[in-house]
C-alpha cells in the first residue's frame, strides 16, 4: 500500500536515530511511501524507502508518528559478492 500523510508528520524519535534518518522518514511519509500494515497491531507499519526501512506507529488520536526502528535493507557487500558466483553455478548444475 502507499502511505501518505496529509499533514506534516511530528515524529517521536524513540531510539535517538540521527536527524538524517528522521528527516528521511518525514519526507517519505510526505511524498508517499510503500508500507505494509502489521496484521497483528493496528496503526503499526513497515515503511520502505529505497535502501532503508522503518517500523513506525501512527497514533490514531494525535496523528503523531513513533519511529520505533530503522535499518538498512541493502544486502551486505559479501552477500552480493557471493551471489555473483553462486547463481552461475546453479545455472550450470544441469550440465553434470
Amino acid at each position: 500500500m502507499l502511505l501518505r500523510l496529509n499533514h506534516t508528520a511530528v515524529i517521536d524519535n524513540l531510539r535517538s536515530y540521527s536527524r538524517e534518518i528522521v528527516e528521511r522518514l518525514a519526507i517519505a511519509l510526505r511524498d508517499g511511501a510503500v508500507a505494509e500494515p502489521d496484521p497483528r497491531r493496528k496503526g503499526f507499519y513497515d515503511v520502505n524507502d529505497g535502501d532503508r526501512s522503518f517500523f513506525i506507529h501512527i497514533s490514531p488520536v494525535t496523528g503523531r508518528v513513533w519511529l520505533l526502528a530503522s535499518w538498512c535493507t541493502e544486502p551486505a557487500p559479501r552477500a552480493r559478492y557471493a551471489a555473483h558466483f553462486i547463481a552461475p553455478a546453479r545455472e550450470m548444475a544441469h550440465l553434470y
